[in-house]
């Protein structure tokens, strides 16, 4: 071993190469403002305006802001058609849905309509998805229900709580909205697929349950949304069921689904699950008008005033007392609402091949909020039932939303009088309806097949809502999904190469049964960067499997272990702690007599090596630019070298 130190740098073998080379210095105010531009800026939102006079930045930077200018150019009369058709479809959609969901927030109906009228224009002026149709949400609309309903009862200061209802979606969107100006949007990241999928299945399933208040005709309700709660406000009232009512909501829950399921089996009839709602709410009106079933057990909406959205602005409630209260809700709500509104507006882009901004979504998003809660509005976003009725329709551009807008306009001007016997359980009908779509089993099983670990966050999100509260479930499957990633910061993989005969490439000897390890060589490969979250771990791991090496050679009786080969391809970044892992990990090797050789670290890695004098340390000579050429300088060293070098070189030592 005592040439090893005195290897040629040019190694002229067989399979000599090029050199690692240093990377060229760079001011740390250049390498803070690439971290920062690759961090915030991926999409390079700025390269549009370079080279461009000033009035034609001017311009490109209002179709930034608002895309309408950009493709409204080019609206021509055939999309016209298309958006008119989308538009009438899925306002036949949201006016019943807009109803329902605001009772499900326990705010006044007519709020589901002043929602449904306002944040679509908006969105349709400064939203980049053609097919997102916006209104509210039941996960939303209950989220709200629950945050608030622990600080104001909707029934003793319904204005209080409505008060409330707008600051919180005034706050969710200034909080949207800023994670769109300062580029946030990858913190929406951390609510994974398999975090999304339980904990919307969750909330469907508490939402079905909390319907059962309607569907029986019950005055009095438990205000927690947990399983057992509602299961027990419902048993222990079963004097107060009325079974006129839950044979009607039977009836037209029957028919929503049998409506769904017809459209499904034939897509271009999609409009028949899309008129569903409204003709169940007609249908439903007729027979209690007729029947006078409103004096049977049947609740219904009774008045909602003619008009459009009142100013709210002057409502807004920041109050200290109920302060913390509004902005936590309005941060969670806003949360999870641009989460589904951004997941669902990617989906239908990738149907079409189109691209949406996620920041200028997110911005969107956020300016509807925030006018909407001076317009009488609470939160909105994207649902998906409603997107894709308007996708199903053929909508050609947002100008879908305006047309629904424009149709619900004139349902608050003209036609607010015809839903005053419009039944309530026909509502829990539409939402029960609308919520089975959301528990989606074929996903979770689709997660445990492919990854357990997912299929844990998804189940724990789950569990978390329906027997603990919306809050815990949500908090529960964050948690787990950020624990997730602190696991593989902090616990990477390294793994053992071979060579697969007949070539020059390595591979995992636990993958690839063919794969052959190289008499005398250990090779390594580190699977992640090296901070110090993780420095300690790896130190162990390697030292473990060069014993492992160690005793298996022994076992074997194989000739001995001489090098320890680094594969650094898959380490992206290096920081001091890692960097005192490595001088550990050299001189504990270099008391065994072995060898440390380093492969293909990065231009970063390369450069804070070089930086902390570890390259000095180990002697450039012996960092190679591939697994192959360091395995020939090995090789080319253990059939080279002197056993009175070898005994020189351990006496150094």
């Amino acid at each position: 071993m005592g040439t090893a130190d005195h290897v040629d740098p040019y190694y002229s073998g067989a399979t000599a190469g090029h050199r690692v080379e240093i990377p060229p210095r760079q001011p740390f105010s250049t390498s803070l403002k690439n971290t920062l531009k690759e961090t915030f800026f991926p999409d390079d939102p700025l390269r549009q305006f370079k080279n461009q006079p000033p009035r034609r930045r001017l311009l490109l930077g209002l179709q930034y802001v608002f895309p309408i200018i950009e493709w409204g150019r080019h609206y021509t009369l055939g999309f016209f058609k298309a958006d008119l058709i989308a538009g009438i479809t899925i306002a036949s959609l949201a006016i019943p849905q807009g109803i329902s969901y605001a009772k499900l927030a326990n705010l006044p109906p007519i709020l589901g309509l002043y929602s449904s009228f306002v944040p679509p224009l908006i969105y349709a002026i400064m939203g980049s998805s053609r097919d997102l149709a916006v209104g509210t949400v039941a996960v939303a609309s209950l989220l709200t229900a629950a945050m608030l309903g622990e600080v104001v009862d909707p029934q003793q200061d319904p204005q209080l709580y409505l008060h409330l209802a707008f600051t919180a979606t005034f706050f969710a969107g200034l909080f949207e909205a800023a994670m769109g100006i300062f580029r946030l949007g990858f913190i929406v990241d951390f609510l994974s697929h398999a975090t999304i999928v339980g904990f919307m299945a969750g909330a469907a399933t508490v939402v079905i349950l909390q319907q059962l208040k309607g569907v029986l005709g019950l005055e009095h309700f438990t205000h927690k949304t947990d399983v057992i709660d509602v299961l027990h406000s419902i048993f222990t009232q079963t004097h107060e069921w009325r079974w006129e009512s839950a044979l009607l909501g039977f009836v037209f829950l029957f028919y929503l689904l049998i409506s769904k399921y017809f459209s499904k089996k034939r897509p271009n009839l999609f409009w028949v699950s899309a008129m569903a709602p409204l003709t169940s709410v007609i249908l439903g009106s007729i027979l209690v008008y007729l029947t006078h079933a409103e004096k049977h057990g049947v609740q219904v909406i009774g008045h909602l005033k003619k008009g459009i959205n009142p100013p709210s602005f002057m409502d807004l409630n920041f109050d200290s007392r109920y302060l913390p209260t509004a902005i936590k809700t309005g941060i969670i709500t806003g949360i999870i609402s641009m989460a589904e509104g951004m997941a669902v507006g990617r989906s239908f882009a990738m149907f079409k091949n189109y691209h949406i901004d996620g920041n200028k979504e997110m911005i969107a998003f956020g300016m509807m909020n925030i006018v909407g809660s001076c317009t009488s509005c609470y939160l909105t976003t994207g649902p998906f039932s409603r997107s894709a009725v308007n996708f199903n329709a053929g909508c050609k551009t947002a100008v879908s939303n305006i047309v629904m807008a424009v149709a619900v306009m004139a349902t608050l001007l003209f036609l607010t009088p015809l839903f005053h016997y419009t039944p309530l359980v026909v509502l829990a009908a539409i939402i029960v309806a609308a919520m089975l779509g959301l528990i989606d089993y074929e996903a979770a099983m689709h997660l445990w097949h492919v990854d357990k670990f997912d299929f844990l966050v998804c189940m724990a999100a789950y569990v978390g809502v329906v027997f603990g509260s919306i809050q815990i479930g949500l908090m529960l499957a964050i948690g787990l999904s950020i624990i997730r990633v602190l696991l593989f910061v902090a616990r990477p993989r390294t793994l053992v190469l071979g060579n697969l005969p007949g070539s020059k490439e390595y591979r995992n000897i636990d993958h690839y049964e063919k794969a052959q390890s190289i008499p005398g060589v250990l090779i390594l490969e580190i699977d992640a960067p090296i901070y110090f979250a993780n420095s300690n771990y790896l130190r162990e791991r390697i030292i473990r499997w060069i014993d492992e090496e160690e005793e298996r050679i022994k076992a074997s009786g194989e000739a001995g272990l001489q090098y320890v080969v680094l594969d650094m391809s898959a380490v992206g970044n290096i920081d001091t702690s890692g960097i005192s892992m490595m001088d550990e990990i050299k001189k504990i090797i270099d008391r065994r007599g072995l060898k440390l050789v380093v492969v293909n670290p990065v231009a970063e890695v390369m450069k804070k090596l070089d930086k902390s004098k570890f390259l000095e340390t180990l002697g450039q000579e012996w960092i190679f630019l591939t697994i192959g050429e360091a395995v020939g300088a090995c090789n080319y060293m253990l059939h080279t070298c002197k056993p009175q070098d070898s005994e020189k070189y351990s006496n150094n030592v």
